[in-house]
């Protein structure tokens, strides 16, 4: 069993995030469940409760600014700091990029980008103080140059913006905050459909790896299966 620590896990209410959540929790992780609406992440949250786990849900919008400011304020008010960020929220749309509207094009930014960085800066001063510090990307494999920019509309490009967020901020966060990036694969999730390869458990197992890195483990990276994807 890992230390315990405090673990944020956006879109935690369903799918991967819920994976991602559970196995953080059994690892002995207080896991906080960001949800866009609450009622469903206070469902997921109670199910982690009843197999003795210590989870709470707690409302988190990416494309909402107060929505991230009102949850980091409530974590620290309940006296923890979150020391593990998994940015796993996200939004797809099959359509060409510009069929897209203003607002699709601007929730894909907001949810993959702008709504990450926010919980970012706000949760990075914590994680110097305490001297450890995990952040975690859900990104894909539609998201890397090098495997051909595959992602539908707006995903794709955003995601690869995340990636190149991953890669900024390993340069600038302090050596004991780590950040990288991976890609899940193809997870039966609402998202990725009944078809998919991976339940949300077995793809959520880079995503907790990461999460969990020991001192010398790496920063600045995109993952598959626990090993390096090109950019």
């Amino acid at each position: 069993m890992t230390m315990k620590r405090t673990a944020l896990v956006t879109g935690a209410n369903r799918g991967l995030g819920f994976g991602i959540a559970q196995i953080l929790a059994e690892l002995g992780h207080a896991v906080w469940l960001g949800s866009r609406e609450l009622d469903a992440g206070e469902r997921a949250a109670a199910e982690l409760r009843q197999a003795g786990l210590e989870a709470t849900a707690i409302r988190l919008d990416l494309t909402r600014p107060d929505t991230i400011e009102a949850a980091v304020d409530t974590i620290e008010t309940s006296g923890q700091r979150v020391s593990v960020l998994v940015n796993n929220a996200g939004v797809l749309d099959q359509r060409p990029l510009l069929d897209l509207t203003d607002a699709e094009i601007e929730e894909a930014i907001a949810v993959h980008l702008t709504g990450p960085i926010r919980l970012i800066r706000r949760v990075v001063p914590q994680m110097t103080t305490g001297g450890f510090g995990r952040i975690v990307n859900v990104s894909s494999d539609w998201g890397s140059f090098s495997e051909g920019l595959n992602g539908p509309g707006a995903y794709g490009i955003t995601k690869a913006a995340l990636n190149a967020l991953t890669v900024r901020l390993a340069r600038e966060l302090p050596a004991t905050t780590k950040v990288n990036a991976l890609c899940p694969g193809w997870v039966a999730t609402r998202m990725g459909g009944p078809g998919a390869t991976r339940s949300p458990r077995e793809a959520a197992d880079t995503a907790v790896w990461l999460a969990t890195l020991p001192d010398d483990g790496p920063t600045g990276g995109l993952f598959k299966n626990r090993s390096p994807l090109g950019w």
